[in-house]
């Protein structure tokens, strides 16, 4: 198993350049499933998690070409549907989230579908309700085999209907928009997420022929087509790369240039930067973050401790959180940090209070950070990434660090990170990947 040696307490400096949003990838790079003709997707970003979805889709007979490593040809035109049923695809495809993504191109397209349990990160449950009543509702009938731990979902006739989604789940639209661009009619879907990642995918599937209304809001309309065609499509920057290299740089008080950050599609991301008094600012679609001695962060207008929380787009994305903490650790000031979502994100802080940080741990989804000022560094220690976002949170603790840090199970930063230690040299870190 790799792990990283971190020697910290490095300035960096310089330029780099965000991946292709993971989010995204796994939901468009699915959706090559809903038609026989080629569909190609640019700026994919290198990384175990969509390696893994591209492979199992190579499983089914979808055949890739791949120009380069971020480019991929996709072509679904002959799909063995009966490999869905074998253990093999089982043991795959719960290895990775992602893969319940497929779900709703193969009951739109073939009219069967299999769901294993959700893998991925250890973050506390992650329940996969939304997408399943979604498509019962478009006329999905399910069973679920508990020694498989397999749902298998039939529709031999999709027809399009009203549905209230309890939840604005961003895998759960993108499953039942892609489930209904073929149903007979039109759907509806109201408190439909309205992510960008979902933004994208309607976007690329109305250039496949799909027929999408609604799009950036929370409700989509979906008038139903016969077939879909091919396409090309390119994946925007990965936003949660984007709000952690702001975290490196205010961590590490390093100047740090990010390009082609994609800013029309942050959001609220660098205003809540802003708020931890991290300066940077934004020309065309770079973000350019000088070296900071010190940041302060800011209160409420009437004096209370600022709360920064997660909420559906577009609010602020549960997957900085872990990131705003790690950066709150070392400015001057408190900070509440609530995380909704999931209960178990914020269980890596132990690592951070071993690390020296000042950090109350109120419950599974409340913690209160009580920023130093740099008052005391924090040092370095041995730990282990418990998730991706965690693990990179940690990473960047590290790189702030006096000392030697050794990050174990790094498997977790790469399944959301492409190439990161590579990259991080470039801009002067002393990390080695053993």
């Amino acid at each position: 198993m790799n792990r990283f040696e971190v020697h910290g307490a490095k300035r960096l400096q310089g330029t780099i350049v965000p991946q292709g949003a993971k989010n995204e990838a796994l939901q468009v790079i699915s959706a090559v499933l809903l038609t026989s003709e080629k569909v190609t997707i640019n700026n994919i970003p290198d990384i175990l998690d969509v390696n893994m979805l591209i492979e199992l889709l190579q499983d089914m007979g979808v055949t890739v070409e791949r120009p380069n490593r971020h480019t991929c040809i996709f072509q679904a035109a002959d799909i063995n549907v009966d490999y869905l049923e074998s253990e093999t695809f089982r043991k795959k495809s719960g290895k990775l989230r992602g893969s319940v993504m497929t779900a709703g191109p193969l009951l739109s397209r073939f009219k069967k579908a299999y769901i294993p349990k959700p893998g991925g990160d250890k973050i506390g449950r992650r329940r996969i309700d939304t997408h399943i009543v979604g498509f019962q509702k478009l006329g999905t009938i399910f069973t679920y085999n508990d020694k498989t731990g397999l749902f298998k979902l039939s529709a031999p006739h999709l027809k399009g209907c009203y549905m209230l989604l309890d939840e604005p789940s961003v895998t759960g639209t993108a499953n039942i928009v892609m489930a209904a661009v073929m149903a007979e009619g039109i759907t509806t879907i109201y408190n439909a997420a309205c992510e960008p990642y979902v933004q994208q995918l309607c976007k690329l599937l109305n250039a496949m022929g799909a027929k999408i209304t609604g799009i950036a809001s929370n409700m989509l309309t979906i008038e139903g087509v016969e077939k879909l065609g091919g396409a090309t499509h390119t994946i925007l920057p990965d936003m949660i790369e984007v709000g952690s290299f702001i975290g490196l740089a205010a961590m590490t008080q390093s100047e740090i240039t990010i390009k082609g950050a994609g800013v029309q599609h942050l959001g609220i991301i660098p205003e809540k930067f802003a708020q931890l008094g991290i300066k940077f600012d934004i020309n065309g679609d770079d973000i350019y973050i000088p070296a900071q001695d010190s940041y302060e962060i800011s209160s409420f207008l009437d004096g209370s401790v600022l709360t920064i929380s997660d909420h559906p787009w577009p609010g602020f994305t549960p997957d900085l959180l872990s990131i705003v903490l790690v950066v709150a650790t070392q400015a001057r000031g408190s900070v509440l940090i609530h995380q909704k979502m999931f209960e178990s994100r914020l269980f890596f802080v132990d690592k951070l209070i071993d690390m020296g940080a000042q950090i109350i741990l109120c419950d599974p989804h409340r913690a209160t950070v009580i920023g130093l000022g740099r008052k005391y560094n924090l040092r370095g220690i041995s730990m282990t990434s418990p998730d991706i976002r965690a693990g990179v949170a940690l990473l960047i603790a590290a790189l702030s660090a006096e000392g030697k840090s050794i990050i174990q199970n790094i498997e977790q930063i790469d399944r959301g990170y492409q190439y990161i230690d590579e990259r991080l040299r470039a801009l002067g870190a002393d990390i080695k990947r053993v």
